[in-house]
């Protein structure tokens, strides 16, 4: 694996970065002091910052050398809802948020890189680093393209990664086409009559209707997608009633939706529409649906890829370069700057073998040891596809 030397000293300095950024970790369009810290340091290295781009994110941009190429890298830098249980010395000083996902350690690689591409200059073009917000909750990546990001900072392609704790230290995981889901939530509300337990006959009951309901979406994915076809409905949230003695007059029902294709996306909402009205109208009630559109599917594309592919297979050797037999079913904002600019999205993996726990755990701690390979492999990436002619 080669790191460069430039990236092994600026060690302890990434370190240091991410365990403070780790410390003050703050909530998506909220990364005030993150954003502040971020800008200082690349600012420190000879890069243009331009900030204000969904409130929070901001991007370096660097040019060296007469091309006209340029090239996008993308980390994420929110924290999540969770109160950290990791002991650490450098544990979040905020109860009840915390650096959950590594997105301290993304950035914290990044700027590792930002400062080896700036020392270096081996490269003829235009790196543009982009540092965003809300990847957890509000799609920063979206609102960065909606707000002009590509317009003002043109890339002919764009990468992201993401560290993996399940996956052997220093593996690159990655897949042409599909590698997360699109996700979607339905709401669903049964509406009845309540009275009392006693004398359900004079009621609607809403529970036994919600369980009807609850009973038939789990045949949507069996009965109505194609086998081949990935997807996932969960029910993960059913709210109704307080008291045995109690029928009451409403139940709500909260649906996770997750798929990879288009029209599968459109197929789901129609059934889950369809099968919470119809039952509902069986037992003599209503159901209304509140069906909202999160996060569409991450898709890769063939040729940067294959790229990624490549040089990861230089850098690392062909026995830590893995494809994918089939995508995440989770999500991520990353798909909306796929969808205006080729690119890829790549796992990287982090795991240290000594009490790992997986993303989103109140105990999960990103392994520092990969911020030199995350930084390494960024520079690399960098050079090569603005390698001089």
């Amino acid at each position: 694996m080669t790191i460069h030397t430039t990236l092994i000293n600026n060690m302890p300095e990434m370190v240091a970065i991410r365990r403070d950024l780790h410390e003050h970790p703050e909530l998506g369009l909220e990364e005030v002091r993150t954003s502040d810290v971020i800008a200082r340091h690349l600012e420190s290295y000879g890069y243009t910052v331009s900030r204000g781009l969904a409130r929070t994110g901001l991007v370096a941009t660097l040019t060296n050398g007469t091309s006209r190429k340029s090239i996008g890298i993308r980390a994420d830098i929110d924290a999540l809802p969770i109160l950290e249980e990791t002991g650490l010395p450098y544990a979040s000083k905020t109860p009840g948020r915390m650096h959950a996902c590594g997105h301290d350690g993304h950035t914290a690689m990044l700027l590792g890189a930002a400062k080896a591409i700036a020392e270096r200059r081996n490269f003829d073009g235009t790196v543009h680093l982009i540092f965003q917000p809300a990847e957890e909750n509000f799609g920063g990546a979206k609102i960065m393209v909606e707000e002009g990001l590509f317009d003002r900072f043109p890339c002919d392609a764009v990468f992201a990664l993401h560290n993996e704790p399940g996956l052997p230290f220093g593996q690159f995981a990655l897949r042409e086409g599909p590698i997360m889901a699109a996700v979607d939530e339905a709401r669903i509300t049964v509406n009845g009559r309540g009275g009392h337990g006693a004398e359900p006959q004079e009621t609607l009951d809403p529970i036994v209707c919600g369980a009807s309901i609850v009973m038939a979406l789990q045949t949507i994915v069996s009965r109505n997608i194609h086998p081949i076809d990935p997807t996932v409905v969960t029910v993960g949230s059913f709210h109704s009633g307080s008291a045995s003695n109690i029928i009451p007059s409403r139940a709500e029902i909260v649906v996770g939706v997750r798929s990879f294709d288009a029209d599968v996306r459109n197929a789901l909402e129609r059934r889950i529409r369809l099968v919470a009205g119809g039952q509902a109208e069986s037992y003599g009630m209503t159901a209304t649906v509140d069906y909202q559109r999160f996060y569409d599917a991450t898709i890769n594309h063939k040729a940067e890829t294959d790229l990624v592919r490549d040089l990861a297979i230089r850098f690392a050797g062909a026995n830590k370069v893995v494809d994918l037999e089939r995508p995440f079913m989770g999500s991520e904002d990353f798909a909306y700057m796929l969808k205006e600019r080729p690119g890829t999205y790549f796992f990287l993996g982090g795991k240290s073998g000594e009490n790992d726990h997986s993303l989103h755990h109140p105990a999960y701690n990103f392994n520092d040891d990969l911020l030199p390979v995350g930084a390494a492999f960024w520079t690399e990436l960098a050079e090569h596809y603005l390698r001089p002619a």
